[in-house]
This record gives structure tokens, C-alpha cells and sequence, in this order.
């Protein structure tokens, strides 16, 4: 018995030894089944496909970028920050890509048609210069891209670029006004506008009444301050007529804008409210007469007169004067009177007919008629 147990114990001790010392070497060892395809996929796990999905997900329109540039000093360029301050005096120069290319800037620069400012299109891009920049100038530049069948060009939406720029200028806290009184009108249907745009991005600015003597808060309900655009009034009333201005605070000085008027306007929006009146309807040969067109409407709004009347074939001489005049109806309310005026010397038969006027503003036109008879 004791043999059998020894002998047991033997063999088992050279199984052993034959387990232990017959294991390959670590880099020769033979690849279990399926391990090449386990690893792969414990390394796998760490980049969670499923997070990218939901990031696509969360934002499927990506931004158009933006088709801008800013040269820099030694011609270097980058894309301009939505807004910018540049010290005036400096030269700024804007490209857009495109080989047709629209461009907005600064009504001011427009209106005077100044020659410090270049726009040119080469074969790749458009491009603006502005030279000796002043605090006048500070505004939005934007450009778009063209898509142009024949001679009718649209705005390509996908192609733009767009920039605030402020042009600092010693002195200057505010953007210069042409006038040194504006009136801003205010109509209860549509926003009105106080100018008091700043040069200095970091600029405090406040509003003020002239009369009582105080200031109005812009609570972001009634009132509110842009700075792209100066107070908006969100919703105007009677209540805010009267003459205010700005005050703007900067680098421990202050300055006061222009002043401005508030009228209240009471005439709504649409085609002109027109009236015609001959200042006799029959008229003896020789006897002199004129018919008289009269237009009511808002205080901002320009009014075109055109007439038609029985000698205009045969160039009958007459006499047209147009004039405008702003008149106040009661309860602050203010009204804008146009009227034109026909007269005609020593009436003669071929001036018997048809007075035709014609005014038209910018949201339409209105004709009326009166005759004047050789009696």
C-alpha cells in the first residue's frame, strides 16, 4: 500500500515539472482562439461611437463660415470678431471671397460719396479700403456673395460675412451727427430710434429728458439701449414726446450728444390721403386759376406730386410749386402737410378739361381728379 501511495506521488511530481517547464517563451507563445478579436475590441471602447452620433445630432446645421478677411500689418489676414475697435486715422481693408461680391457699409460713407472709400472686384474676391478712417465711420461692413442670371443678381445666403466696427477717436465718445438738433418721430405702430451711437465699445450711456430734468431708465421693457443702433423705444406713446439727448461715460471722461426732439405722429402707414381743389371750377377766357393738392401724412415721409391736365399736349405753360409743411393737431399730435400746387394765366379754351394728380410715397399711390370748365 505504501508502495502504490509513493509511487502516486511521484508521477504526479514530474507531471508537474513537465507543466511548468515546457511554457513557451512570452513572445512565442501561440495565440489562444478568438484573441485577436477581443483585444481589438477592448481598445475600441474607449472613443463611444454612440457620444458622436448624439453630438451630429445636437447640431445637424453647422454655421456657414464666414467669407471675410481683415488685412493685417505685413499682410497678414484673418477673419474679423463680430465687432472691432480700430483707432481712427487707421486704414481698414476688407476682402470677401467671391469673383461677384455685394457690399453694406455706413450710410454715411454714402451719402457724401466719399472718395476715402475704394470698393473693387478681382477675379477671386471682392475687396473695400477705407483711408484716413474717422469716428464718423463707425457701423456694420458686410459683404455677400452674387448668384447672377444675366443682369438680375440675388443674394447668396450661404456666402456672407459681416463686421461692427468702432473707430475710436480722441474727443469723440459719440458717432458725430451732421446737425446739432434731430427730430426722431414716434408712431404707435412700429419702434422709434434715439441715434446715440458710441465710438468706444466699453462706453457707459444713459438718457436723458431735457425738461423736467432727468433721466430715463432703459428697463428693458419700454426702453432698451443697442448698441448697434443707440434707445430703441419698443413701443411709443404721447407720453414720450418731448427733447432728449445722451450722455456717454469713457475712460473717466463724459460727454453729452446732440439734442433730439420726440414728435408723436398720429397718420398711419399706407398710400397718401390726397384732396384736390380748383380755386374756381368755371373760369372765364383771360381770368387766371389754380388747382391746389394736398396730401395729410406721417411727419417723415416724402410725398412725389405728378400732374396731368388738358393742354400738357399742346405745352401749355403752367406753374408747378411743391411744398411740405409739419403742423401740430392737438395732444402733441404731429402731421406732415404736402401739397402741390397748379396755376395757369389767362385761362384759354384748350385749358378746359381734366386736373389729374398723382402722390405717391413709398407704400403707394393715390389719383384724384377735378374739372375746371371755360365758362
Amino acid at each position: 500500500m505504501k508502495i502504490w501511495l509513493l509511487l502516486g506521488l511521484l508521477l504526479m511530481h514530474e507531471a508537474l515539472e513537465d507543466v511548468t517547464g515546457q511554457h513557451p517563451p512570452k513572445n512565442k507563445r501561440p495565440k489562444e482562439p478568438g484573441e485577436n478579436r477581443i483585444k481589438p475590441t477592448n481598445k475600441k471602447v474607449k472613443p463611444k461611437i454612440p457620444k458622436i452620433k448624439d453630438r451630429d445630432s445636437a447640431d445637424p446645421t453647422p454655421k456657414t463660415p464666414s467669407i471675410m478677411t481683415q488685412m493685417m500689418d505685413k499682410g497678414r489676414f484673418q477673419k474679423p470678431a463680430a465687432t472691432l475697435s480700430l483707432v481712427a486715422g487707421q486704414t481698414l481693408e476688407l476682402r470677401c471671397k467671391g469673383n461677384k461680391i455685394g457690399w453694406s457699409y455706413p450710410a454715411y460713407l454714402d451719402t457724401f460719396k466719399d472718395t476715402r472709400l475704394s470698393v473693387k472686384q478681382h477675379e477671386r474676391y471682392g475687396q473695400l479700403t477705407l483711408v484716413n478712417s474717422t469716428a464718423a465711420d463707425t457701423g456694420e461692413f458686410s459683404c455677400w456673395g452674387q448668384l447672377c442670371t444675366g443682369y438680375v443678381c440675388r443674394r447668396d445666403e450661404a456666402k456672407t460675412g459681416s463686421t461692427y466696427i468702432f473707430f475710436t477717436e480722441k474727443g469723440e465718445l459719440f458717432v458725430p451727427s451732421p446737425s446739432h438738433f434731430d427730430v426722431v418721430y414716434l408712431n404707435p405702430d412700429r419702434q422709434a430710434v434715439v441715434p446715440c451711437r458710441v465710438t468706444v465699445l466699453s462706453a457707459k450711456v444713459t438718457l436723458h429728458r431735457e425738461f423736467p430734468a432727468k433721466e430715463i431708465p432703459a428697463n428693458g421693457t419700454d426702453i432698451v439701449y443697442d448698441l448697434k443702433r443707440g434707445f430703441v423705444y419698443l413701443q411709443p406713446h404721447v407720453g414720450h414726446q418731448g427733447v432728449v439727448y445722451c450722455k456717454a461715460e469713457a475712460g473717466g471722461k463724459s460727454q453729452i450728444s446732440v439734442k433730439y426732439q420726440l414728435l408723436y405722429a398720429e397718420v398711419p402707414r399706407g398710400p397718401p390721403s390726397t384732396t384736390i381743389l380748383a380755386s374756381s371750377n368755371k373760369v372765364k377766357g383771360g381770368d387766371d386759376v389754380s388747382v391746389l393738392c394736398t396730401v395729410l401724412g406721417e411727419p417723415d415721409v416724402e410725398v412725389a406730386f405728378r400732374w396731368t391736365y388738358p393742354g400738357q399736349k399742346d405745352e401749355r405753360p403752367v406753374t408747378i410749386q411743391d411744398s411740405w409743411r409739419l403742423i401740430h393737431r392737438g395732444l402733441g399730435h404731429t402731421t406732415r402737410i404736402s401739397q402741390s400746387v397748379l396755376s395757369i394765366e389767362d385761362f384759354e379754351t384748350i385749358d378746359a378739361g381734366y386736373y389729374i394728380c398723382t402722390a405717391q410715397n413709398l407704400q403707394g399711390q393715390t389719383t384724384v381728379a377735378t374739372t375746371v370748365e371755360s365758362s
